[in-house]
C-alpha cells in the first residue's frame, strides 16, 4: 500500500508542476502556444534523466546507498522548490527554446528528475521485496497507478488550482507535497534496504536484445510525438480554444493506464482493428474532412484518434514488458522515447519544415510500426498494413504539395507557421496574412483601399477612434504590440511615429515585403523586436498617445500583457491623457472584464467599443477597450454613440503577475473573431 501511495503521490505532483511551471515560463516568451511544446521536450528529457538515474541506482548501487541517495534528492528538490518560488530569471526570444530548457531547469530541475526517479526505482525495490507469482504484472500495474496519479492531477489543476490559488501559493502547495512524498518515500527507503540478501540470490534473466530496444524506444517514441503533434495542430490549424493542450495530454495519459492495466484490458485483435479506424479518421480530418465538422467535434475526434494510436503503442509496450529485474531498462527505453518523440516536434519540425506535416508523418509512423509487430501474421494481415503505410504516406505528400499550392509564401518557426494566401478577382488582389487559424490582416491592392485599414482596425473601430481622435491635428506618437501585417500604419499622417513590437523575427519582412501598409504609410515607421513588456520597461518613456494592445485573438494569450503590473509600464510610457487601446476580440474569452478590473484598480476610465461588420470595406465586428483618464476624449460623441457596458463576471479576480485564471472568462460556444 505504501508503495502504491508513493508513486501515486509523485505522479501527482508531477503533473501539477507541469502546468504550473508551464504557465509561469508562458508570458515570458510572448504566451505562445508553442511554448507548451517546448516545456514538453523538457519534461520528456528530464524524465529520461530520472529513469537513467534510477536505472543506474538499481544496477550499480547497494539498496542502502540507493536508499541514501534517494533521500537526499528528495531534499535537495525541496530546497530547489522553496528557493525558485521567488527566483525571476528573463528568457531570450531569440533563442525560445534554449531559454524554455534553461528556465525550467533553473526553477524545477531536482525536483522533477527526483520524481521521474521515484516511480521506477520504487517498482524496483517492491519487486524485489516480493516473491509472489505474479510480481511481474502486479509491478507493471504500479505504472498504470502512476499514471492514474498523473490524470487526476492534470484535471484538479486547471478546475480547481489555478482559478483560486496565485502562483506563488501553488508553489508553496507543491513544496508541501514534496514533504509528504519524502516522509513516505522515505519511510520506504528506510526499509528497502532489507531487500538486499533477497537480490543477491535472484536469477539474472536473459540479457534485452537491441531489437527490443529498438522497439521499445520506437513505440514510444511514436505516442509522443503524436501527442506533441495533435496539440500543434490542433492549436494551430484547428481552434484557439483556451486550455486545448489539456485534452491531448489527457488521451496519452489515459491510454498508458490502459495499456499497462493488463492484456484482457486490450485484446490484440480489438485494438488493431481500432488503429484502423483510427488511421482513417485522423487521415480523413488532415485532408480538410474537419472543414465539414463544427469545431468541438473535430477536436473530440482527434483526441478519440490519439487515444486509439498511443493505445496501440503503449500495449504493445507492455505486452513486450520484461520481467521485474530489467524494468529500469524498460522504463528508460521508453523515456528515450517520449523525449526523442517530443524533440522532433519541439525541436526539429520547426527548423526544417515550412508547415505542420508531422502528424501525418505520426500516422505512417504508427502504421509501419503495426506491420512491424505484426510481420508474421498472415498475408492478408501484412498486405493490409502495407496499403496502410502507402495511404499514409500519401497523405504526408499530399500536405506538402496542398500547402505550397496555397499559399505565396509558408514560414514556420519556433511562434508558428506564417502563411500569406492570394486571392485575384480581375483586376482586385487580396492578400491575407494568417497564423494557423488566425487572421492577422488583410490588405486589399486597389487605389482606393490599398492605404485602407482594413479587418479589426477601421475608423469606427475602437482603436480606429482612439487614433483619429486623440490629438486634432498635432503629429501623433503610437504605440502597437503586435506588428502583423501593419494595418495601424494606414493611419499615419506626416509627422507622426507608429512604433510596432513584435516577438517573431518572421512577421517583419513579410510585412514589408508582401503587404503596403508599412512602405506605404507618409508615418516613420519603427520596429522593435522581441517581447513587447520587456522592451517597454527597458526604454525611457516613448510619450504615446495611443498604445494598442494587439496581442490577445488566439487562445495561448500573453497574460503578462494583460496584468495590473503591465498597465503600469503602459502608463509610463503615455502622454498625459493617453489612450491604451485593448484589442478583445477572441472567439473564446471575454477579455473585457478583465481589462476593466486592472483599470479601476489603477484608477483610470474604460470605454468597449464594439464596431459592426463592413463586407464593402472588409471590416470585421471587433470589440476594442480604450482606458484613458482623459474626460474630454471619453466626451467625444463618437465614444459616447458606441461606448458599452462592461459585465464583470462574479468569481473574476484581478489579474496580476502573479495570479490569472481563463476558466471565468471562458465562453465554449465561440465566436468568429
Amino acid at each position: 500500500m505504501r508503495y502504491a501511495v508513493a508513486v501515486f503521490l509523485s505522479s501527482g505532483l508531477l503533473f501539477l508542476i507541469e502546468p504550473m511551471v508551464g504557465k509561469r515560463v508562458l508570458p515570458l516568451l510572448g504566451g505562445t502556444a508553442a511554448v507548451w511544446t517546448a516545456c514538453l521536450v523538457f519534461f520528456q528529457i528530464a524524465l529520461l534523466v530520472g529513469y537513467l538515474g534510477a536505472h543506474w541506482l538499481v544496477t550499480r548501487a547497494t539498496p542502502r546507498r540507493q536508499a541514501a541517495i534517494y533521500v537526499a534528492l528528495l531534499v535537495l528538490s525541496i530546497v530547489q522548490l522553496a528557493l525558485s518560488v521567488k527566483t525571476n530569471l528573463g528568457a531570450s526570444s531569440a533563442h525560445p527554446v534554449a531559454s524554455v530548457l534553461w528556465l525550467l531547469t533553473m526553477w524545477i530541475g531536482f525536483p522533477f528528475v527526483t520524481l521521474s526517479i521515484t516511480s521506477p526505482l520504487l517498482q524496483s525495490w517492491w519487486a524485489r521485496s516480493n516473491s509472489a507469482t505474479d510480481t511481474k504484472s502486479r509491478t507493471y500495474r504500479l505504472y498504470a497507478i502512476s499514471n492514474v496519479g498523473s490524470l487526476l492531477a492534470l484535471l484538479v489543476y486547471p478546475s480547481l488550482l489555478e482559478p483560486r490559488f496565485t502562483l506563488h501559493d501553488q508553489a508553496m502547495a507543491v513544496v508541501a507535497g514534496f514533504v509528504l512524498l519524502a516522509l513516505v518515500a522515505g519511510a520506504i527507503a528506510y526499509s528497502a534496504r532489507a531487500i538486499a540478501v533477497r537480490e543477491t540470490m535472484a536469477t539474472p534473466t536473459a540479457p534485452i536484445s537491441r531489437g527490443d530496444v529498438a522497439l521499445w524506444v520506437s513505440l514510444a517514441a511514436c505516442g509522443s510525438l503524436l501527442l506533441s503533434a495533435v496539440t500543434s495542430h490542433l492549436s494551430q490549424n484547428v481552434a484557439t480554444l483556451p486550455l486545448l493542450w489539456v485534452i491531448p495530454l489527457i488521451a496519452y495519459l489515459l491510454s498508458f493506464v490502459v495499456g499497462f492495466s493488463g492484456e484482457r484490458w486490450t485484446p490484440r485483435v480489438v485494438v488493431l482493428t481500432l488503429v484502423i479506424v483510427a488511421l482513417s479518421g485522423a487521415g480523413y480530418l488532415l485532408s480538410d474532412g474537419s472543414l465539414y465538422l463544427a469545431i468541438p467535434w473535430t477536436v473530440a475526434a482527434f483526441c478519440v484518434a490519439l487515444f486509439l494510436l498511443c493505445l496501440f503503442c503503449h500495449s504493445e509496450l507492455y505486452r513486450r514488458r520484461p520481467p521485474p529485474d530489467r524494468l529500469t531498462v524498460f522504463y528508460t527505453c521508453i523515456a528515450a522515447g517520449g523525449a526523442l518523440g517530443a524533440s522532433l516536434v519541439g525541436i526539429v519540425a520547426p527548423m526544417i519544415l515550412s508547415g505542420n506535416y508531422e502528424l501525418a508523418f505520426g500516422l505512417w509512423l504508427t502504421a509501419f510500426l503495426a506491420l512491424m509487430v505484426t510481420w508474421r501474421a498472415d498475408l492478408f494481415i501484412r498486405a493490409l498494413w502495407i496499403t496502410a503505410c502507402v495511404f499514409t504516406a500519401i497523405l504526408v505528400g499530399w500536405q506538402v504539395w496542398v500547402d505550397h499550392t496555397r499559399a505565396i509564401v509558408r514560414v514556420r518557426n519556433f511562434y508558428g507557421t506564417l502563411q500569406v494566401t492570394e486571392r485575384r478577382d480581375g483586376q482586385v488582389v487580396e492578400r491575407t496574412l494568417l497564423n494557423g487559424v488566425i487572421q492577422h490582416g488583410k490588405q486589399i491592392f486597389t487605389t482606393d483601399m490599398r492605404r485602407q485599414p482594413t479587418t479589426y482596425y477601421g475608423h469606427m473601430s475602437g482603436v480606429g477612434l482612439a487614433i483619429d481622435l486623440c490629438c486634432g491635428g498635432a503629429p501623433r506618437r503610437i504605440g502597437v504590440i503586435g506588428l502583423g501585417t501593419g494595418t495601424l500604419a494606414a493611419y499615419g499622417r506626416p509627422g507622426d511615429v507608429i512604433r510596432f513590437y513584435d516577438i517573431n523575427s518572421a512577421v517583419e519582412p513579410i510585412a514589408r515585403n508582401r503587404f503596403g501598409y508599412l512602405t506605404d504609410s507618409r508615418a516613420r515607421i519603427e520596429v522593435v523586436p522581441g517581447d513587447a513588456r520587456v522592451s517597454l520597461t527597458r526604454e525611457a518613456p516613448q510619450l504615446y498617445d495611443v498604445l494598442a494592445i494587439d496581442a490577445f485573438t488566439g487562445d495561448a494569450i500573453p497574460v503578462h500583457l494583460i496584468t495590473s503590473e503591465a498597465l503600469e509600464v503602459y502608463r509610463r510610457h503615455l502622454r498625459p491623457g493617453g489612450i491604451v487601446a485593448f484589442h478583445v476580440s477572441n472567439r473564446y474569452l471575454e477579455l473585457a472584464p478583465v481589462v476593466e478590473q486592472i483599470a479601476k484598480h489603477a484608477g483610470l476610465e474604460t470605454a468597449l467599443i464594439t464596431n459592426g461588420v463592413d463586407t464593402t470595406v472588409h471590416l470585421y465586428s471587433a470589440d476594442w477597450v480604450l482606458v484613458t483618464d482623459n474626460a474630454d476624449f471619453l466626451a467625444e460623441p463618437g465614444i459616447v454613440d458606441g461606448r458599452e457596458k462592461i459585465t464583470v463576471p462574479p468569481r473574476l479576480r484581478r489579474w496580476t503577475d502573479d495570479y490569472n485564471s481563463l476558466l471565468p472568462i471562458v465562453h465554449w460556444k465561440g465566436s468568429a473573431p
